[in-house]
């Protein structure tokens, strides 16, 4: 037990002093502070007034001749196509609108303007519709009704609990951004953690210091004491994370206020965010122990690594999808899926409530993934840790499992 302290040990301070762990630690507070430091910057510098343009308008339909002053955009009437044509190649005005004599029942309005655009301004497309919308409605309702029209309602959710109270968490996209960045970072955390595993067990092979190691240790000493040195490393640079999370939010609130004062992030997010990271992470430190075992090079055990963390951030492919359907079978599913299971539960937990069922099989599936994972690994580094040369066929990597 001693020799398994001794390399938990050395792993540890080893992997705190790389310069790598170090700076993907700090980025987190570093960066959020360096960004509200910019935006306090930026904000306080005295930003010019907007200047009023002028958009000229053809009416072919008839009746657009009021409200022609939209917040800084003036419209401008003309006779004919050929006249605000003029003015524009002359540039007395930034562009013109059509309106044909068929648009009530086609609804079409054409846009004519000197520059290449991906879409119209958004000021522009907004001040256009307020002009259409309020000639169209101007005598027949009130200007309240009109108001209404325009700008319809304005939805306000709340969540109620199981007795009918007022939830203390409530749902929106504010309740999303934390969990969102916790399981980005989270899955950066499981990558870099376990390539620590996958290079100091391929790099010792590859060197023949291994040889050296299992003269005075036993395999299992020697697994045990890497995994584990290595988990307390990231678990290290997690908690680093959950304690900066609420200092940074209540610092931004101050900062930029807005609906970054409503962020609530539960204490249970983030117990389940270090429950997730160690298991996870046990996860893929023995996927890179096997790799590591049944390889000769470091090139090699790398880039069959790659093939399962890319598992790690799938989640953030579907993320449209994950917002928005947060409790479809398929998330059920792969929420349950050792590889994916803890970055994507913790992205579900910030858009929904995740059963304590789906938690419970989640983790389930995880700790026997941890066990099998374990026994696998050490059947695999008894047999193939002290082998060189070509590396093993999968058929060949099955006798030898059965063999041992």
């Amino acid at each position: 037990m001693n020799k398994t302290l001794l390399i938990l040990r050395h792993e540890f301070l080893k992997t705190i002093k790389r310069t790598g762990f170090v700076v993907l630690t700090l980025s987190l507070p570093v960066l959020a502070l360096l960004g509200m430091g910019i935006y306090r910057i930026a904000s306080g510098v005295e930003r010019p007034a907007p200047t009023a343009t002028e958009t000229g308008y053809v009416d072919e339909a008839g009746g657009f001749d009021r409200f022609t002053t939209q917040g800084n955009i003036a419209l401008v009437r003309f006779d004919s196509r050929s006249a605000a044509s003029q003015a524009l190649v002359e540039k007395k005005i930034k562009d013109y609108l059509v309106i044909p004599a068929d648009f009530l029942s086609t609804g079409m309005i054409s846009r004519f303007t000197l520059q290449r655009e991906l879409t119209p301004p958004t000021a522009t497309e907004a001040a256009i519709r307020k002009f259409i919308s309020d000639n169209l409605l101007a005598g027949k309702l009130s200007e309240n009704a009109i108001a209404r029209v325009e700008t319809p309602l304005r939805l306000v959710t709340t969540t109620l609990n199981s007795t009918g109270g007022v939830s203390a968490q409530q749902g929106g996209l504010a309740s999303f951004v934390v969990p969102a960045i916790f399981s980005f970072l989270l899955g950066l955390s499981l990558i870099f953690s376990s390539t620590y595993v996958l290079q100091s067990l391929s790099e010792e092979k590859e060197n023949r210091l291994m040889e050296i190691l299992l003269s005075s240790v036993s395999t299992r000493q020697l697994l045990t004491g890497k995994v584990l040195g290595l988990g307390a490393a990231g678990l290290a640079q997690v908690i680093v994370w959950v304690l900066s999370f609420p200092l940074l939010l209540k610092l931004a609130s101050s900062y930029l206020g807005g609906f970054l004062s409503s962020l609530q992030v539960p204490a249970g997010f983030w117990v389940l965010g270090v429950v997730y990271f160690i298991l996870g992470y046990l996860v893929f430190a023995v996927l890179s122990a096997c790799i590591a075992a049944v390889t000769s090079s470091m090139q090699e055990a790398q880039g069959l690594a790659g093939i399962y963390t890319v598992f790690i951030f799938s989640p953030f492919w579907f993320l449209s999808l994950i917002m928005l359907y947060p409790n479809n079978p398929a998330w059920i599913v792969f929420s349950a899926f050792p590889l994916t299971a803890p970055v994507l539960t913790m992205m579900r937990l910030g858009v929904t409530g995740v059963p304590a069922w789906q938690l419970a099989l989640s983790l389930a599936v995880l700790v026997a993934s941890v066990i099998g994972g374990l026994l696998l690994a050490a059947k695999l580094l008894r047999t193939y840790l002290l082998m060189y040369g070509k590396r093993p066929g999968l058929a060949q990597i099955a006798r030898g499992l059965r063999g041992s």
